[in-house]
């Protein structure tokens, strides 16, 4: 769990590079459920998928929980820093505007690791998908709209 007054400490030591597969985490600001609403959720899939369209990532797998997404990408162009700067105010913008508020989404900063060449993406890819179950959301996978992953 990511806490506010640690975000900027994420930002130390932090190395991108293009071609890198790396998991991420991102958190609501005070873990309001944002997206326990699927038209929300929807919204920051929208954005991931241009954030592919864009060639700045390929994302491997994705779920859109309740207060936080986590996300699995290779990472094609730009800084991960650009990245997610570009993930998180694209993606405040729709959902401030589809409810008609402004203020903050997020949590600052987020939750990075660089994953190396020989780990199992495919058993990391099933972890990340499979976090509604693990958080009573859903029975099984298939039961939660928000997700997706290229090997299933």
């Amino acid at each position: 769990m990511l806490v506010q007054s640690n975000g900027y400490r994420l930002l130390k030591g932090r190395v991108s590079e293009v071609g890198r597969i790396y998991s991420i985490t991102v958190v609501t600001h005070q873990r309001h459920p944002v997206f326990c609403d699927l038209h929300r959720g929807r919204l920051v899939v929208d954005e991931l998928r241009q954030l592919q369209r864009s060639g700045l990532a390929d994302s491997l797998a994705w779920v859109v929980m309740p207060d936080h997404i986590h996300w699995l990408l290779e990472l094609r162009s730009r800084s991960l820093g650009e990245v997610m700067c570009r993930l998180k105010s694209r993606s405040s913008l729709t959902v401030n505007r589809a409810l008609n508020s402004q203020g903050r989404l997020w949590q600052k900063g987020y939750h990075d690791r660089a994953l190396r060449r020989d780990e199992d993406l495919k058993a990391i890819a099933r972890y990340i998908i499979l976090n509604p179950v693990r958080a009573g959301l859903v029975q099984r996978p298939g039961d939660y709209p928000l997700w997706d992953a290229i090997w299933l």
